[in-house]
């Protein structure tokens, strides 16, 4: 009986093996589709677990097999597809096949959107299996390389509400995701977008502030303003109340690499410094690299500022804006064509001048800007995307002084993806800064102004899941007119001048290396190689010695040279050039989830300067480019930190400490006559800086109660030695204090949701007194009082400090839908501190005696502002 049932078990076991079958594969069959077709046609049913997706479409070509047998179609399908069939019996039993070192990888990539459709920058794609991920990039896409197989995917960011999605990468994957509001989280308070991944990322010294993070940080004026937020974060000051420019680890303003769209901009506010001249209804993401900077970036040697507009909702029509005391903005978007095509318009102006005219005032002062951004899909690979902004400031003070100030960038963007894993980002683009003023008393108009015309490749490239690259090159030509006055009419005592205008071409190729070493050591490493053409026409003086500065023994002062002769050079010839290359290295070692710590060093050159001796920049400012007698700022930059989320993320501390160097920086001689001055090397020295220091970031994350505290211990020190023995140098050749000097920086920013209606918030900063020079006493000449000065900077303004306030009443927190509004009450400068711009040493008319006056900008400044959106 046993051998007759053996016997029966191997007939049939013959007769099933001995099958025939047909069967069709393509793109479109699903794995149970094929299952179907096998099962139909023999005896033989599918075993496999539930971790195997039978719903995925994994086969990448078309072919008909007919009549094969069915081990050889079992062999093919080994082949074929990311499982392991196998005949036992009457059962094909499928697994997933075992992983090995060259096992077959594929691209998951996708886009993330907020809630409106914009596209969210720093969003965090995290694979829980691998204990990996990444972040998306301004157009909130991602790609990141994986072995096939089955995972877990995390999609989080502050304020919208996390996801948790199955993939199953047997094949190339994209996803497009929206992201929801989360009502717990909307008002998170953090400084880093990406808490989990910013412990593992080498990147250090770079922070962001979210729109909503800078509109509840409380403003002089009312008015929400990302670049005075900025000041709120460690390592980051400026000259005081109402002045332009900001200043990174003891920088001057003019080191600052300011980006808007990738476009860069040449002056950075409206009113003096009473304004930025970024709407932050218009701004999408602001990112501010203090160090460790990325080898893309280049041509300054202090800071980059990358910020990027909104891109205008696909899906749907929105309006949103606000109206203040003295200014108000309007911003509008939607769809051209929805999926295909999208648009942005935000206005923003003031009307100050309105009110001075009502009051009989002649004086006159406003300020508008514009932006604009549209794009447009012209397939899944391919993307055009044109970017504008449009700013002026005019004054006009009793009709005898008139100025107009402003920027004016515009840049057209093509995104091309060759793959997964490579796509790449060309960008043409314009800017210019200008400046016209008018005396009427005088009958002149002075005109200076800076353009820029430029051209960028970049190429983004996954080579691995562990390696990313990116490279590219650019080439920008700059076109500095620094001054040209004109009469406007007969009776002015002026003639026609021009300055002579300076042209030059600074090119760049870069690369660009982020690698995963181990689960634990991360690196980012790259080269930057820039150069620098300085070009005529123009005509040059020559100097003894090739000394446009001389140094007059007698009086213990420097002086102008007196030239030897021209040189003369054609439209378009060579003047000068220079090269360099900037080695950029970063590394993160992470202890655990929770700790790690960092370090970088960076090597930068900046070829433009402004031509300043003041602390903060005006609009009279005048840019020029290294040539002859001015070289380029040269960077070495080192710093360390150590980083740490605890209680379950809810406090984040980052600590870092910095030493920078910079060679060849500008210095001037006392008394440097700077304006309309055609020669401009014979008040110039060169001379070189450093700044050295500490950084404390404690952040509070999460709760009604969020904010952070910062705090920074520096110093920012210049050093111009005599050219010989005989030479004193500036400040006796020995390191002096800048002017950008801050030994002490706090601030402490928080915001409390008492209620869906109403939250609080309040802001409190401290610094240190600017550096300045005091006359140290007098001498007479005759009955006049001449003042003698103390060494350059020995001396500081007194401290500054203020605290500000703000609350923000939402009338109908739970509206979704139609016009939904809220009310902005601050008060800046609460206990009406005189914080002093500067001090000014005169005589008293009355008395005889001198006397030191205090110029003070602000003091406490009540404001309202209401806003709204539909």
């Amino acid at each position: 009986m046993k051998h007759i049932i053996s016997s029966c078990f191997l007939l049939l076991s013959l007769n099933i093996v001995a099958q025939n079958i047909s069967v069709t594969i393509n793109k479109t069959v699903r794995l149970k589709e094929l299952f179907k077709q096998i099962e139909t046609q023999t005896d033989y049913k599918f075993a496999f677990t539930s971790q195997i997706d039978t719903n995925q479409k994994y086969f990448k070509e078309s072919k008909d097999f007919n009549a094969v047998e069915i081990n050889e179609l079992i062999s093919l399908l080994n082949q074929k597809l990311p499982f392991s069939f196998s005949l036992q019996g009457a059962n094909i039993f499928v697994k997933e096949q075992i992983k090995s070192a060259n096992q077959r990888t594929h691209t998951f990539s996708g886009t993330i959107l907020d809630e409106i459709n914009q596209p969210i920058l720093g969003a965090n794609i995290f694979i829980k299996e691998k204990g990996t991920g990444t972040t998306t990039d301004e157009n909130g896409q991602f790609s990141i390389q994986l072995p096939q197989g089955n995972y877990s995917v995390l999609i989080s960011y502050i304020g919208l509400k996390s996801e948790e999605k199955q993939i199953s990468l047997f094949k190339d994957v994209q996803i497009k995701y929206s992201m929801e509001a989360d009502s717990q989280d909307l008002e998170e308070v953090i400084v880093t977008q990406d808490r989990a991944v910013s412990i593992k990322k080498p990147q250090m010294s770079i922070n962001s502030l979210s729109m909503q993070e800078i509109k509840q940080i409380p403003v002089a004026m009312g008015e929400a303003d990302p670049l005075k937020s900025l000041l709120t974060l460690p390592g980051v000051t400026n000259a005081g109340e109402a002045s332009s420019g900001f200043n990174v680890r003891g920088g001057a303003a003019d080191q600052n690499l300011i980006l808007l769209d990738g476009t860069p901009i040449y002056s950075d506010s409206h009113m003096f410094g009473f304004f930025s001249v970024f709407n932050a209804d218009a701004v999408n993401s602001l990112d501010l690299y203090k160090g460790g900077i990325p080898s893309k970036y280049g041509g300054r040697v202090s800071s980059v500022l990358d910020v990027k507009q909104q891109t205008g909702d696909y899906e749907n029509f929105k309006v949103n804006g606000g109206i203040g005391l003295i200014s108000s903005r309007l911003l509008l978007q939607g769809p051209v064509k929805k999926q295909k095509s999208s648009f942005m318009v935000a206005g923003r102006a003031s009307y100050a001048h309105l009110f001075l005219k009502l009051a009989d005032n002649n004086n006159s002062a406003m300020f508008y800007d514009l932006n604009a951004k549209f794009n447009y899909r012209i397939n899944k690979n391919n993307s055009l995307h044109f970017s504008g902004y449009l700013g002026n400031d005019i004054f006009d003070l009793n009709e005898q002084f008139a100025s107009t100030y402003g920027n004016t960038m515009g840049s057209i963007n093509w995104k091309h993806k060759f793959s997964d894993n490579l796509s790449t980002n060309l960008t043409a683009f314009y800017s210019d800064y200008t400046f016209n003023l008018g005396l009427t008393t005088e009958n002149f108009e002075w005109d200076s102004a800076i353009k820029s015309y430029g051209l960028k490749y970049d190429w983004m490239y996954f080579a691995s899941e562990k390696i990313k690259l990116n490279y590219g090159i650019d080439a920008t030509y700059y076109d500095f007119n620094p001054g040209t006055l004109k009469p406007t009419n007969s009776d002015s005592q002026f003639n026609y001048d021009q300055l002579d205008k300076k042209y030059a071409l600074e090119s760049s190729a870069y690369i660009d290396v982020e690698q995963e070493v181990s689960e634990k050591l991360h690196l980012r490493y790259g080269l930057r190689y820039s150069l620098f053409y300085r070009y005529g026409a123009q005509e040059i003086n020559t100097y003894q010695d090739n000394n446009p500065v001389v140094y007059n023994p007698t009086y213990d002062i420097y002086e102008k040279a007196d030239p030897t002769g021209t040189t003369s050079y054609d439209n378009g010839e060579k003047m000068a050039d220079f090269n360099n290359l900037e080695p950029r290295v970063s590394l993160s070692y992470a202890f655990n989830e929770e700790n790690s710590i960092k370090a970088s060093y960076n090597r930068m050159a900046q070829y433009i300067h402004i031509v300043s001796n003041t602390q903060s920049p005006t609009p009279m400012n005048i840019w020029t480019p290294s040539g002859p007698f001015i070289k380029p700022q040269i960077l070495d930059q080192y710093a360390i930190g150590y980083f740490k989320n605890f209680n379950n993320r809810m406090y984040s501390i980052e600590t870092e400490v910095f030493y920078k160097d910079i060679k060849n920086r500008l210095d001037y001689i006392d008394g440097a006559d700077l304006l309309a001055n055609n020669n401009i090397e014979q008040v110039i020295l060169n001379g070189k800086a450093r700044a050295y220091g500490f950084e404390l970031l404690f952040r509070k994350n999460m709760g009604n109660l969020t904010g952070w505290v910062s705090y920074t211990l520096s110093r920012a020190e210049q050093k111009t030695s005599g050219r010989t023995a005989e030479e004193p140098g500036i400040a006796n050749g020995d390191w002096y204090l800048s002017p950008y000097d801050k030994l002490h920086n706090l601030s402490v920013t928080g915001n409390y949701e008492f209620s869906p209606k109403w939250s609080f918030s309040g802001n409190f900063s401290l610094q240190s007194g600017q550096p300045v020079t005091y006359p140290n006493g007098y001498y007479e000449f005759g009955d006049i009082h001449i003042p003698n000065y103390s060494l350059r900077n020995e001396n500081r303004l007194p401290l500054y400090h203020h605290l500000d306030i703000a609350a923000t009443y939402t009338p109908k927190p739970n509206k979704k839908r139609g016009w939904q509004s809220y009310w902005v009450f601050s008060i800046y400068n609460v206990y009406n501190r005189k914080n002093a711009a500067s001090i000014r040493f005169t005589t008293n008319e009355d008395t005889g005696f001198n006397e030191a006056r205090r110029l003070s900008i602000f003091g406490i400044i009540p404001s309202v502002s209401y806003n709204f959106k539909f």
